[in-house]
């Protein structure tokens, strides 16, 4: 038996090559949720397993991007709620609590990784003006941080008492320099309300078919899920 068959774990609907071990999720099949041709859609499988994990009655999802985690939520069985810039919903100024009309037992976003992928102006309204609220159009690290803590402060203040709140997030690397938000953002939120931090492997992305000159440090290949419990 290979290592990886030894630390698999063999999960009843999942795809073959999977592997949902402990912390560690790594899952090649997106699923039928959602649109994969949406740039930085994440696997509904992830979302699946994190559902198994919380089991939440209700579920918000305020960077739904192409529906993914709504869908697969939906399929549970779970009140799921997806709101998004592109449709109007800005996560810096409108409240998810009032949006909504209820807390949410899990409130779990996938936000962009800065100016990894440009979103307004580009993923969606091609062609228009990039909006000034769009994380992935921040001019700096430092103001992509601000705004990210003011998301994830909405996103706690949605929170039913003694539910989760969290997001999908990986690091960046640009120029040889090495940019961790999920480690910024962990330092800034309340260290006893974190809960976990899983490792996600990445799959399908575009950098996959891009070469690169020779490199000194490995090639990312992997995301975040950071959850937090809001306290009593």
């Amino acid at each position: 038996m290979s290592v990886y068959d030894a630390v698999t774990e063999r999960v009843k609907g999942l795809p073959p090559n999977t592997l949902s071990h402990g912390s560690i999720l790594s899952f090649p099949d997106g699923g039928p949720w959602g649109n994969s041709r949406y740039r930085g859609n994440c696997s509904g499988y992830v979302y699946k397993r994190i559902f198994e994990y919380l089991r939440p009655r209700v579920f918000t999802d305020p960077m739904v991007g192409s529906g993914t985690s709504v869908e697969a939520a939906r399929e549970m069985g779970i009140e799921a709620y997806g709101l998004d810039l592109h449709s109007g919903f800005n996560i810096l100024k409108t409240s998810i609590l009032e949006t909504v009309g209820k807390p949410s037992n899990l409130v779990l976003s996938h936000p962009p990784y800065h100016d990894m992928i440009p979103y307004s102006g580009s993923e969606w309204g091609r062609g228009g003006v990039p909006h000034p609220d769009d994380l992935s159009r921040c001019a700096t690290e430092d103001q992509f941080m601000d705004k990210l803590y003011i998301a994830l402060l909405n996103q706690r203040t949605a929170t039913v008492i003694g539910g989760h709140y969290g997001l999908i997030i990986g690091d960046v690397r640009r120029g040889g320099r090495y940019f961790s938000p999920q480690a910024e953002i962990i330092a800034r939120m309340p260290r006893d309300e974190l809960r976990s931090v899983l490792i996600k492997a990445q799959h399908n992305v575009a950098s996959n078919h891009v070469r690169y000159a020779p490199m000194k440090f490995p090639k990312i290949m992997h995301e975040y899920v950071v959850l937090w419990q809001k306290p009593a």
